[in-house]
């Protein structure tokens, strides 16, 4: 797999959320991917880094524009030195919450990517990596 393009964004303040939104959708865009494709991809990006900057204390954003032979997308990794999370797979889960979210954050990011990651660690911090691919 290759990247081409790439642009680092912080995620630091609610400012800096409508930010990823808006370099999410730039990206889709200048990828082709469809009105639908976009639109999963900044609702996944926007909860993840209102994860990153809620739960997490603040981190970034990597997109990149990626390709894997003749496919083409954008893959986010949002990264943040929060807390962690001490079980991922009960995060996944829809209706969990660890604060007053409706608890869909995680599994719903992970349902509109066409390939999800998580890493966490306790005390560590949190690495979500989603990618969309053009359909």
């Amino acid at each position: 797999m290759s990247s081409t393009n790439q642009t680092s964004l912080p995620v630091a303040s609610q400012e800096d959320v409508v930010a990823v939104r808006q370099g999410v959708r730039k990206a889709g865009v200048e990828a082709g991917l469809t009105l639908v494709d976009q639109t999963k991809l900044i609702t996944a990006a926007s909860e993840l880094a209102r994860n990153a900057f809620v739960h997490g204390g603040g981190g970034n954003v990597l997109i990149e524009h990626v390709e894997e032979g003749a496919r083409k997308g954008i893959r986010l990794t949002f990264t943040d030195q929060g807390p962690g999370i001490p079980d991922v797979e009960r995060a996944l889960k829809d209706g969990y919450t660890s604060g007053n979210g409706l608890g869909l954050g995680l599994g719903g990011a992970k349902r509109l990517s066409s390939e999800f990651s998580i890493w966490s660690e306790p005390g560590k911090g949190t690495r979500v990596t989603i990618t969309r691919w053009k359909a």
